[in-house]
């Protein structure tokens, strides 16, 4: 299976936090919202689609409105794979926060 870089994993998180609103624009404020991080719009539409041709993600096209002078969005959803491939990257970070044990003492702390 596909590994996920860094952005891959955050752009797939906000998919699946977005869940049927997910398309690039709002996949893009979701991800400044959270992350902080100056993106811009091509670099999330080009994750979304290499994350699609990873079979991670899905998508289809919305109804056409007037307010996007009849364009449609492209919606966003997450595979069966996309989602096992987030469980896999969790898994992973949780082995080596558990291993940090200066953050133990901080957390025995708070």
């Amino acid at each position: 299976m596909d590994q996920l870089g860094t952005l891959e994993e955050l752009v797939l998180l906000a998919v699946c936090s977005l869940s049927e609103e997910a398309y690039g624009v709002s996949v893009h404020q979701k991800l400044g919202e959270n992350t902080g991080r100056p993106l811009t719009l091509g670099a999330v539409h080009t994750t979304l689609y290499r994350l699609q041709d990873k079979g991670f993600l899905d998508s289809k096209l919305g109804g056409a409105t007037n307010t996007r002078g009849g364009r449609r969005k492209r919606f966003f959803q997450a595979t069966g794979a996309g989602l096992e491939a987030l469980r896999a990257a969790q898994s992973v970070r949780q082995k080596f926060w558990k291993t940090i044990p200066a953050l133990d003492a901080v957390t025995a702390l708070a």
